[in-house]
């Protein structure tokens, strides 16, 4: 995180070096034409920032002060984001794959092979035979078009898009008790007001690293935190309380801490009797989880989750967050709501400091659902199911309703219908599946076994080797748009750049597809904007409501929050503050939930629960991140953080590769032992690739409501190589200390 002057030390030491680009990095006498405000394109956060433009490249950034969220400050990633605009990785031309190569094609060539073999499959199979799978690190404008081409252009239901694998545990626990889906129910400038916050699954140190300027300015407020998680994480130490549970035991742990919220009398009556439905079942529920009871389950200590349940119960005012760490389960949806319970308990809710969010992993993980490629909603957040919804967006993109098809099924269903030979072609734009669907070795059998695979993408991915079809898109500063970030604030992106080569913009690719596939009456689009000022029209009267934004408004006003109904609406930053729900009639839902373990548990053979997550020099997938070598330098590849006890028992020493096997495959990974770990439990970074990518070894169990997998808990074992110890990377990954890896 850096202020103007260090920014541009670190710009000049390390600039020259990260890349192998056809031009130098930052130089002292650059002649910079133009400083164009736009924002990051990692993380939820969404940072403002300038590009820096000389002779219609971007050379540099610098960071905006003007922007609330991070007034100046950059995480690593944010530092060196430009270095992917003309990486020499990038695609320049439309490929097509002819006897097992990639060969170059003109345009016309690569749309009219899709368009053909689009066609075929469909005449033969059915419109359902072809999938679209999406992203939401794209524009919301992106997002929206890709959901309308599926279903308009193909005329497919099956559409979903690669928030399946991040948030939407979260977004069906928030319409089950709110009744609409917005990450955060309050701004995050609400978080310094808040005496405690209840962080549970979430290492914000690392994935959200900005948002610890809020996170320390209530420290210095006299704020106080309770950590929720297996790993004592770098948020965790910063922690007045935490509680390291077993992975999967959350319900179990949030139960218990409702327990004691209630024998002690911090329930707030007057809220529960006014603004809620479902109290009765809920108290009864959380009277058998007594701290003795989930002590036994989650391991952790009896005293300390009574201390956690009266520093959160007592306190005047709270907010609560939670990320991957309690969503990434086959009871994720649970875990959740067993969270929203305490705050709806407690009446912690609406106010300046009182309130309930979830972390997003995403650049637009909200925008990238509200508009339409969800495989269950249309644009504005409404339901596919919905007659009245789909009578509504039907008279927007003027077909009948008879023409849209029904809900679809989340990715990892898709997948499970393509190894069935029901989906047999798919188009894909910005995400790896290679990397980032649990069970690799089978994602891997079913890309190779599909009719006809397109992938739209800036970079070779490592799914976008398997494709028939490549066509060059965008990245982030060629286009112009709007996201949405964590907090529900929707801002603008701006062009920088023209897009390099004969890479093309990519709602023009998709576009174009539409027009040569005879759908173009319904996708006359001739710029970023248009497709906006469209879904404006379709979102007005729906939960997430955009009728009221205009590109211009959005500028100008450092974001706006949705809901905006009307052009002289100012957002919502504050979505419950009047104490009113979004279900019909206005109360929020308490939801009885029991502890179930995850679907698999350790034994004999797999003793050690696996779980995954992030470091904070790679993102996602890392097909952007594993590019830049100041990034890859600080953490080249995967470890496995194994507890000293543990490592003891197996003879393993520190830096010596070990084999990590699971019921779905293994991997070979450097062992980091620390005792930040419990010794139960052992944890891979999820950012690269086979043969390290974690998610060989994931379970692809499914939560049954949202559908997300079980990225979170898994059983595995551990087994020492023959050959003896290799070091980790340097003995350790730079400038990183033992417990910070």
């Amino acid at each position: 995180m850096s202020k103007i002057g260090d920014l541009q030390e670190v710009v000049r030491e390390f600039g020259p070096h990260l890349h192998d680009a056809p031009y130098d990095g930052w130089r002292a006498d650059r002649e910079i034409e133009r400083m164009v405000p736009t924002h990051c394109p990692y993380c939820g956060m969404q940072c403002g920032l300038y590009l820096l433009v000389e002779r219609g490249r971007v050379v540099g950034l610098e960071p905006r002060y003007d922007f609330p969220v991070n007034e100046g400050r950059l995480c690593p990633k944010g530092v060196t984001a430009y270095l992917q605009v003309h990486h020499p990785d990038r695609l320049l031309h439309p490929l097509i794959k002819r006897d097992g190569k990639f060969v170059r094609a003109s345009w016309d060539e690569a749309l009219d092979l899709v368009v053909a073999r689009f066609r075929e499959i469909q005449a033969k199979h059915g419109k359902d035979a072809l999938a679209v799978y999406s992203g939401s690190s794209l524009t919301t404008e992106k997002t929206y078009l890709m959901g309308k081409f599926a279903r308009v252009a193909l005329g497919t239901r099956y559409v979903d898009y690669n928030g399946r694998l991040c948030m939407v545990s979260a977004a069906a626990a928030n319409l089950k008790a709110f009744g609409v889906d917005r990450g955060s129910a309050n701004p995050w400038s609400d978080i310094p007001l808040a005496e405690v916050l209840l962080i549970a699954g979430a290492n914000c140190a690392e994935t959200f690293p900005i948002l610890n300027k809020f996170l320390w300015q209530q420290r210095d407020n006299g704020g106080r935190w309770i950590i929720v998680d297996p790993r004592q994480t770098p948020t965790a130490r910063q922690g007045d309380v935490h509680l390291q549970l077993r992975p999967g035991t959350d319900v179990a742990l949030a139960n218990a801490l409702l327990h004691v919220i209630v024998e002690e009398g911090l329930i707030d009556h007057d809220f529960i009797a006014n603004h809620t439905v479902g109290w009765d079942e809920v108290r009864s529920t959380v009277a058998r989880y007594t701290p003795q009871v989930a002590a036994e389950i989650t391991g952790v200590p009896a005293e300390r989750i009574v201390a956690a349940a009266r520093l959160y119960g007592r306190a005047r005012t709270a907010m609560v967050f939670h990320a991957r760490g309690i969503e990434h389960h086959s009871h994720g949806v649970n875990n959740a709501l067993a969270y929203i319970n305490l705050v709806l308990a407690t009446g912690k809710i609406g106010a300046p400091g009182r309130g309930y969010g979830t972390i997003t992993g995403q650049g637009n993980g909200q925008g990238g659902r509200e508009h339409g490629q969800k495989a269950d909603q249309l644009p504005g957040q409404r339901s596919i199911s919905n007659p009245e919804h789909r009578r509504a967006i039907c008279a927007v993109w003027g077909i009948s309703e008879e023409e849209l098809p029904p809900a679809g099924v989340s990715v990892v269903e898709m997948f499970e219908r393509m190894r069935r030979g029901e989906i047999r072609g798919l188009l894909s734009i910005c995400n790896n599946v290679m990397v980032s669907l649990p069970d690799t070795n089978t994602v891997r059998r079913t890309l190779e076994e599909l009719d006809f695979y397109v992938c739209i993408d800036f970079f070779m991915s490592e799914s976008a080797r398997y494709a028939d079809v490549v066509l060059p898109g965008t990245a982030w500063s060629e286009d112009e748009g709007v996201t949405t970030n964590g907090e529900g604030r929707v801002i603008k992106i701006n062009r920088a750049n023209d897009p390099p080569g004969e890479a093309r913009h990519d709602w023009w690719i998709v576009c174009e597809i539409a027009r040569r596939l005879g759908r173009g009456k319904y996708f006359p689009f001739q710029s970023s904007r248009d497709i906006f000022e469209e879904i404006r029209l379709a979102s007005r009267g729906g939960n997430a409501d955009y009728y009221g934004m205009t590109w211009e408004k959005i500028e100008q006003n450092d974001g706006i929050f949705w809901p905006c109904p009307t052009p002289d609406h100012p957002g919502t930053p504050r979505l419950f503050e009047d104490h009113i729900f979004y279900h019909p009639d206005g109360r929020a839902r308490f939801h009885a939930v029991e502890y179930e373990p995850p679907a698999e548990t350790p034994d004999e053979e797999f003793p050690l629960i696996l779980t995954t997550g992030r470091v904070v020099y790679q993102y996602l997938s890392g097909n952007q991140t594993r590019r830049i070598k100041f990034l890859v330098d600080q953490c080249p590849e995967p470890y496995v953080e194994i507890h000293p006890e543990t490592a003891r028992r197996l003879g393993i020493q520190d830096g010596e590769r070990v084999r990590v096997r699971s019921r779905r495959g293994e991997g070979i990974f450097p062992a980091l032992i620390t005792e930040t770990i419990r010794p139960d439990t052992i944890f891979i970074p999820y950012h690269w690739p086979e043969p390290q990518a974690a998610n060989l070894l994931t379970n692809p169990v499914l939560d049954p409501v949202s559908k997300i997998p079980e990225f979170k808990a898994c059983a595995a074992r551990i087994e020492r190589l023959k050959g003896g110890a290799l070091p980790l990377y340097g003995a350790r990954r730079k400038g990183a200390s033992q417990s910070e890896a």
